[in-house]
């Protein structure tokens, strides 16, 4: 490695990557996936030496296990069940599982093939693996890092600004209620995504805001903060389309259905755009809607998003009152703070806010994922409200109907 080892301990990832491994250990141990690396950036491009440095990053992160300290940690989480703890103890990540190649437009093609099990557990390192190289080797990371540093001060400063002193045009003050820091899959650094999360639990905000936690488990556990996550796109996708007898229209269903066997009503924020907000209103009824506490928005219009929730709670005769309208979709301060305003005092609000508070620098941040797109040897789709973040290695699956439910399509 010609860098310092970017990932040195498996909990630096993001909290639901441990929520979804229980109930993958319980429920879903026999499914096999296939994740892709996509580069959304069209003018980046990755160096052969690049490349080469994050394989070996990658092998390095296949060195790591997990300690006693970090299982005792994982194990006072109050979801986290011993059965699965004592799982970690004995896990490993497999560098045979990577396909790591130049063969692709920006330079760089990643792929991991096996279970589920253990590519979900690749995604979030391998992600700040690629970033933390990519700034190191193609800018001088020293001045991206004094730019950082400005940044994350001013807002530092805005959100711990006194309300009452607040004048149009000279100080800008943020009230954004409860907000998390989710960025670590696409940070500058570590350095960096700790410099932020140090601030930002130690800011302040003389009530205006309330920082609560973390999803960078590692962090987390280092600050004492609350590790915030619970399903990503990879659970409606791999439980609902995995299987060779479920209608992929039915996905939603699938998913929150395992879900309430292995949580009951702890742990329960739905994601709700994995095959389209209005799919996932279909199954998100009266049960499920009251047993999760609320929902996360992750692409499309997000004041469309939180009427169209409201409404339905409503509809349900539930007051939304009680329930968390969670965005989290290319959120800044400022996108936080008008959200805020605009749904306080209808619904619990908050917020999961990530490059903006992990990468933000005189240069663009990469926009890079990694997602499931083949679960059990079926190829597997992501239909969000955003179609640019729709993704399926079958173009015939990513059809833009505004619910794949209406078509009532199976396999």
């Amino acid at each position: 490695m010609r860098l310092h080892p970017i990932i040195t301990s498996l909990l630096e990832t993001d909290m639901y990557k441990f929520s979804m491994g229980q109930a993958i250990y319980h429920q879903f141990s026999d499914y096999k996936t296939t994740w892709t690396f996509k580069c959304r950036n069209k003018d980046v491009h990755f160096t052969e030496e690049m490349v080469e440095e994050i394989r070996e990053q990658i092998k390095h992160f296949c060195t790591l296990r997990f300690t006693e300290d970090e299982l005792d940690y994982l194990e006072n989480v109050k979801w986290m069940k011993g059965s699965y703890v004592d799982f970690l103890r004995l896990w490993q990540a497999r560098y045979a599982d990577f396909k790591i190649t130049t063969d692709a437009e920006c330079g760089l093609s990643i792929e991991t093939f096996g279970t589920w099990l253990n590519t979900s557990m690749y995604e979030i390192p391998t992600l700040a693996i690629v970033n933390e190289v990519y700034f190191r080797m193609a800018y001088d990371y020293d001045e991206l890092l004094d730019s950082f540093k400005e940044r994350l001060s001013a807002k530092v400063a805005a959100l711990e600004a006194d309300s009452a002193v607040e004048t149009e045009g000279e100080e800008t003050v943020y009230r954004l209620g409860s907000f998390s820091e989710f960025g670590l899959r696409r940070r500058l650094s570590a350095e960096a995504q700790e410099l932020a999360v140090k601030a930002l639990s130690e800011a302040d905000y003389k009530g205006n805001s309330l920082f609560v936690g973390t999803s960078n488990v590692y962090l987390a556990k280092k600050y004492n903060l609350t590790p915030v996550g619970t399903m990503a796109h990879e659970w409606i996708m791999c439980t609902g389309q995995g299987n060779h007898k479920h209608n992929p229209a039915y996905s939603n269903w699938y998913a929150l259905d395992a879900w309430v066997r292995e949580y009951g009503i702890l742990n329960g924020i739905a994601l709700t755009d994995a095959i389209t907000t209005d799919c996932f209103l279909k199954d998100f009824q009266l049960t499920y809607a009251t047993l999760f506490g609320g929902v996360r928005h992750d692409s499309g219009d997000p004041y469309a998003w939180g009427e169209k929730m409201l409404k339905h709670y409503e509809s349900l005769g539930i007051d939304a009152r009680n329930k968390t309208l969670l965005f989290s979709d290319s959120l800044d301060f400022d996108k936080a703070d008008k959200l805020y305003r605009y749904f306080n005092g209808r619904a619990k609000v908050a917020f999961g806010i990530g490059t903006y508070i992990s990468n933000d620098t005189r240069v663009p941040a990469l926009n890079i994922v990694m997602k499931t797109t083949k679960c059990n040897g079926m190829d597997v789709a992501k239909i969000s409200d955003n179609p640019g973040k729709g993704m399926c290695k079958n173009p015939c699956l990513l059809y833009t109907s505004p619910s794949p439910r209406d078509k009532r399509q199976s396999r």
